[in-house]
């Protein structure tokens, strides 16, 4: 029986150190990564894989972190380890302040820059059975971002465990920290190549025991309504408020059951996350999911559709609807040869979980390498509530990732 050591002091520091580290994605910017703060992250991570003595450590020039553990044993598979160092737009990321609560008691967890805010059970079902264990969460303000600085924390932590431990037996090892997942430009076209792993596995996942190998197929739209601009004083019969036009659309497509709101399972959706302009011009934001690619079809040409109507009942206006790919399902190339997801299944036993997969309510960079080649499905890291002031993660799931993985890469 292997025996590994408690890696959870680990994971919790690291953890902690990156979370404090502001690494937020925006869409709106055109560089590469988006955000100059994300290469802070970037050049932490070089310090530190170098002084663990991880090999071959690179930042590309499109801000991505990669490095190799070589290997201790002839004729095993290259595996590649992803995860990505942005945390979520959609939330206040700036000044996180970490908190551990160790061994925690089961009582209502509370936040001090919150104080109405509450984590407990109710809130948070999965909470519930984690008694005793360390819980991290942020101080109230902020998300945490263990979306997905727990994932670099596990495949740091298991770069180390693999270098200092005598004996492993396993084949080269390689690592990419990402930037812009969150934005869905993670994975940039050469990294791939740059990677050149036979296949790999995105640490971006959630509750113990889960090997995902479906997600969405996602689709990004932007809406542009030019009105017609008139003095309001005057503007009787002459002006088309381009705001009122938007918010026509957005409510025409506000239906049961085709919102995140009113959707689970593999049900797919018509999201509206950003509005801006005035009375002469408007922009709007949506992204399109769905797990099947007629399905995500069928939601474009609605939305299409719904601007050219709009667009020939006022006179003098133009409304344009432009259409984005982001990512593919991952199961249509995974399903063709599962040996990546049926190696972490029976990591996963060998841990003595029950291994779970189910469909990604979105995407990881393994969608993407997945269509690119690299063949990537998803492994837990226990991260919960995420995008939110509610997020949080239990070390010991994060121990029995480095565990899971360091279980894959050893196996005979």
């Amino acid at each position: 029986m292997t025996t590994f050591p408690a890696f959870e002091d680990a994971l919790g520091a690291r953890l902690m150190a990156y979370c404090a580290i502001d690494s937020q994605s925006d869409e709106q910017s055109e560089s590469q990564p988006s955000t100059a703060i994300q290469l802070d992250m970037q050049r932490h991570l070089v310090a530190e894989l170098e002084r663990i003595g991880v090999h071959d450590v690179t930042l590309t020039e499109y801000g991505a972190v990669l490095a190799t553990v070589p290997a201790t044993a002839e004729g095993k598979p290259v595996i590649g380890f992803c995860a990505h160092v942005d945390t979520a737009p959609q939330f206040h990321a700036a000044g996180v302040k970490p908190r551990l609560h160790k061994a925690w008691d089961g009582s209502a967890i509370t936040f001090p820059d919150a104080p109405d805010l509450i984590l407990d059970a109710t809130a948070a079902p999965y909470l519930a059975g984690k008694e005793g264990e360390d819980i991290v969460t942020a101080s109230g303000t902020t998300l945490l971002g263990a979306d997905d600085k727990a994932g670099v924390a596990i495949i740091v932590t298991l770069a180390e465990y693999l270098l200092t431990t005598p004996g492993l037996a396993h084949g080269k090892i390689r690592l990419a920290f990402t930037p812009d997942e969150e934005i869905g430009r993670g994975v940039d076209p050469r990294l791939p190549a740059d990677m050149d792993a036979d296949f790999a596995y995105t640490l971006d996942g959630a509750r113990k025991g889960e090997i995902e190998y479906e997600s969405f197929s996602a689709d990004a739209a932007t809406v542009t309504i030019h009105g017609v601009s008139a003095h309001p004083g005057y503007a009787k019969d002459r002006l088309v408020n381009a705001a009122h036009l938007a918010a026509r659309i957005v409510s025409a497509l506000d239906v049961d059951g085709q919102t995140p709101e009113t959707t689970d399972g593999r049900d797919g959706f018509i999201h509206c996350y950003g509005m801006e302009g005035g009375a002469a011009t408007m922009t709007v934001r949506f992204i399109l999911r769905d797990f099947e690619l007629d399905g995500l079809e069928d939601k474009g040409a609605r939305l299409r559709a719904l601007c050219a109507e709009t667009e020939a009942a006022h006179p003098g206006t133009r409304v344009t609807c432009d259409i984005r790919k982001q990512y593919r399902n991952m199961r249509y190339w995974l399903e063709n040869d599962m040996t990546p997801v049926d190696l972490a299944r029976e990591a996963v036993r060998a841990e003595g979980l029950t291994p779970v997969s189910v469909p990604i309510r979105g995407g990881t960079d393994g969608s993407r390498l997945t269509e690119l080649g690299v063949p990537c499905p998803n492994i837990f890291t226990g991260m919960q509530d995420i995008h939110g002031p509610l997020e949080w993660i239990s070390l010991q799931d994060m121990a029995a990732a480095t565990r899971v993985c360091s279980r894959l890469v050893t196996a005979p």
